[in-house]
Order: structure tokens, then sequence, then C-alpha cells
């Protein structure tokens, strides 16, 4: 079996090209993975090759399945809904720090997934009477710009919504937040990993350990039509103790008995 890869490198509007890329070649099934944006651009390349998409939104309301028990057509995947646990961002980030109140949000305009994650933390932010500060940013230089605004602005503390660029630059963020001191919550594990203070989201190693599971079944044969939309249940609360600690912060025990993943 031989796999040919393509990635945009967080620049989004190449997909559709990289997409036709893949469907000239031709192969004989699609993994369209990191969001959103790859679904599309695949299910747009071509009604006829298997596509099997990894994703964070409603996949019914996007458009590429009738259901999630009956896909229909030549796609399907797996849902790791993140975009509907950007409220527990915000509503742990609270538990974490009681007295916050004017809260940086980081985003990536670019990101399909970012407009309902934003809305989604907008509304949870007006239940607990938070104020919000968005801060956009597409590209590396952006991401220094935003810190720029947190340094000048002194939020209390920062959310990072989900993001594949964002994932990839991970460190690059972390390092930021570490400099300017600002508590942040991410959506997933890898951010608590590289030294980040907290993460709350879908383990990514357990949605991606499906795809690999329904690509093999389609490879054997298995229709698309006849591979209902799997959810991938497993979600994580990582805390890093030693990140706490540079910070001046004391997890409370609600939250420690919690944690799937307490870092030392």
């Amino acid at each position: 079996m031989a796999i040919e890869y393509r990635w945009a490198g967080g620049q989004y509007d190449r997909l559709p090209a990289l997409a036709g890329e893949l469907v000239s070649r031709p192969v004989n099934v699609i993994v369209a993975v990191g969001g959103t944006g790859s679904a599309l651009a695949a299910k747009a390349a071509t009604t006829t090759i298997p596509v099997i998409f990894n994703l964070g939104s409603d996949p019914v309301k996007l458009g590429l399945v009738a259901s999630l028990n009956r896909p229909g057509g030549n796609i399907t995947g797996i849902d790791y809904f993140e975009t509907d646990l950007v409220p527990k961002l915000l509503e742990i980030m609270r538990e974490a720090l009681p007295r916050a109140t004017a809260v940086a949000v980081l985003s990536n305009p670019h990101f399909a997934d970012t407009k309902p994650g934003l809305q989604a933390a907008q509304s949870a932010a007006r239940t607990i009477g938070e104020q919000l500060v968005i801060l956009n940013a597409g590209t590396d230089s952006e991401i220094d710009s935003a810190f720029k605004l947190i340094a000048e602005r002194r939020p209390s503390a920062l959310v990072v919504l989900p993001d594949p660029f964002f994932t990839s630059r991970r460190q690059q963020i972390v390092a930021l937040a570490a400099r300017q001191a600002i508590p942040a919550i991410y959506p997933w594990p890898e951010y608590a990993l590289v030294g980040g203070l907290m993460s709350y989201g879908t383990s990514l190693v357990d949605a991606y350990r499906k795809v690999g599971v329904y690509t093999a079944k389609i490879l054997k044969g298995t229709r698309p039509a006849d591979l209902p939309v799997e959810e991938a249940v497993k979600v994580e609360l990582n805390l890093n103790l030693k990140t706490a600690k540079s910070l001046g912060i004391t997890f409370p025990l609600s939250l420690l008995g919690r944690a799937d993943q307490v870092i030392e």
C-alpha cells in the first residue's frame, strides 16, 4: 500500500487544490483530516472515491452526510465534536481562576470551524459573566502580534480555540503564554504535554486511530454509506502542575479530582 500525503501547512485556501491532486492520482480512498476545510474540499473534489473525514463540527449541518447513522454517498468519518466543548474551556478556566473577568480568546479567522467555536465561547461568556477579548491570528507573525496585544491589554486568562494550525504551533503559543505569564487553557492534550497550563478536549490520538480503522474497512471493500459516522467520545482533562507553580496557581481539588492526567 502506498500513501500519498498532502499538507496545507495551515494555509486552508490550498486544500481544494490538494484534494484535486489526490483525485487525479487516482487514489483508492481519501483521508481528510484536520477539520471541516479538508472534508469539504475532498467532498467537492470527488463523488466516487471514498472519503473518511475527521472533524469537530456537525457533519450533517455541514452537508457532508445525510445523517450520522446513514451517511449515504461516498463520505463518512469520525466526529470529535470539539466545537461543542468550547464552552467547557471557559467553565474550567473560571473554576481554576474564579476571579478572572476579562478572558482573551485566540482564534484563527481562516479556519472553517472558528466561527461556530467563537459563537459558542461568546454565549458561554455571557452566561458566566466574563468579558472576552478576541485575538485573531492565522500566521506565525500574527500569533506573535496577538501576544503583544495580551501584554498591552492584560486579560486575566487565555482560551485557545481548536485549530490544526494552532496545534502545529503549540510550542510557540505555550512559550509566548509563559513569557506573558498568562494562565491559558487549550483544546487538546498535546498543549499540556509541552508546558501548557491546562487542556480539555477529545483525544486526537483516539480519533485518528478510529480514522485508521475506518480506512482499513474501506480498503477491504466496505462502502462509506454502510459506515455510520462515529463519535470520538474520549475526552481528557490535563493539568500541568509545573506550569501552575510558575504562575502561582493552585488548582482546586474539584479539578484535580477530575483530571485524566496531572503533569508534574
